[in-house]
């Protein structure tokens, strides 16, 4: 017979044992949803600093507004309001390169711009020197550089500072917010702009530094988008608005002759 081992919840006819516990006796009522999240990621207990900073980064990116994903919710809601994990999973699926999946892309960027640094720069100069390298050879390639800029926060993310502030608060402001602290303050140098650092930046590199999977950064964007996405569908029975937003679009349509593709429509 085959043998599954696994270090997550497992039953028995009289018990559920989570993580190595007790379900019942030891995790229920003992240990926080935000904990729990972070116990299950890193295969190790958080200390309360670790949680602090955790808990931090999932309320910074729960909710941001009437964003792609809150919209795609509330429509979907709209369409199939028998279907709740239908409007829910349409916005979660909808966290890419633009909304959430930047935290991801940030944390990748900076742990990439560190790998083989031995010892890791000790005092701002070499944090910006360290910083100031990695920005060139992204704009070298072309690339954008994560966590830099927003559509809205044109002046400043509120809770970039406030992140750092508690990550430094727990001890905590390791080598990947120190890298994308000195980011911000040399970018200018080569973009030639200065561009706000921004939530989904610093929360990718808060849990890079706390030790968390880079595969998983986006999932914690995630975890953190479904409480907002849960406001967006209760606000919307209480208040509704996907209905207007349909009309506002369907009312608005104006018809016009199909174009086709400038390569003659080869997009097999």
């Amino acid at each position: 017979m085959s043998d599954y081992p696994t270090a997550l919840g497992a039953s028995t006819a009289e018990t559920i044992t989570l993580l190595g516990h007790d379900l019942a006796a030891d995790v229920m009522g003992e240990v926080g949803f935000g904990e729990l999240a972070f116990w299950l990621a890193a295969r190790r207990r958080p200390a309360p600093g670790e949680v602090r900073v955790f808990e931090a980064v999932l309320a910074a990116l729960a909710d941001h507004g009437f964003t792609p994903t809150a919209i795609v919710t509330r429509l979907t809601y709209l369409s199939a309001p028998d279907s709740v994990q239908g409007a829910l999973a349409a916005g979660l699926l909808g966290g890419g390169s633009r909304f959430l999946g930047v935290t991801e892309d940030c944390g990748r960027f900076l742990h990439e711009a560190l790998a083989g640094r031995d010892p890791l720069p000790s005092g701002e100069a070499g944090w910006d020197e360290l910083a100031l390298t990695a920005v060139r050879e992204r704009r070298e390639r072309g690339a954008l550089v994560p966590g830099l800029g927003h559509h809205v926060h044109k002046d400043g993310d509120p809770r970039t500072p406030r992140l750092f502030e508690i990550a430094r608060q727990e001890g905590l402001l390791g080598p990947h917010l120190s890298l994308f602290a000195a980011i911000g303050r040399v970018h200018p140098r080569v973009l030639g702009r200065t561009l706000p650092l921004n939530g989904a930046g610093v929360c990718g590199a808060a849990l890079a530094d706390l030790g968390l999977p880079l595969e998983l950064l986006r999932a914690f964007a995630l975890l953190a988008r479904t409480a907002g996405l849960i406001g967006q569908l209760a606000e919307e029975l209480r208040r509704p608005v996907a209905n207007e937003i349909f009309l506002s679009v369907d009312r608005a349509t104006r018809p016009i002759a199909p174009e086709p593709y400038p390569d003659g429509g080869s997009h097999g």
